[in-house]
């Protein structure tokens, strides 16, 4: 699956559905990015069941800063509609594979209970 473009038009309805989905927030001028363009691409390209997503910043200043994105390349893991990992920096292919089997193994009941706890 090739990677899908986000905006705040489909931003939510994107990232709230059910399963995987990883973000990238990138920049044309923005070297690191360019250089993890194709790590992300070769990762949608395997991982078919996950919605490799990406946001331009420069398009879409309103949904990095929603995000508090404040360094670019910035990789994000929604499941289920939770965000489960935000980190700046651009993830070799080795460090992506392991987010993804390591997102792949949560248990989602026992991350909402933790997310209940912590704002309950």
């Amino acid at each position: 699956m090739a990677t899908v473009e986000l905006t705040a038009a489909n931003f939510d309805e994107v990232t709230s559905a059910d399963g995987i989905v990883l973000v990238d927030f990138w920049a044309s001028w923005c070297g690191p990015c360019r250089q993890f363009a194709p790590v992300y691409e070769r990762s949608s390209e395997k991982h078919t069941d996950v919605v490799h997503g990406k946001v331009d910043t420069e398009a879409q200043p309103q949904l990095a800063a929603t995000y508090g994105i404040r360094a670019i390349p910035t990789l994000m893991a929604i499941r289920d509609g939770v965000i489960v990992f935000a980190q700046p920096g651009a993830l070799p292919q080795s460090a992506l594979e392991s987010l993804i089997e390591q997102v792949r193994a949560l248990d989602m009941d026992e991350v909402r209970e933790k997310l209940a706890a912590q704002t309950g």
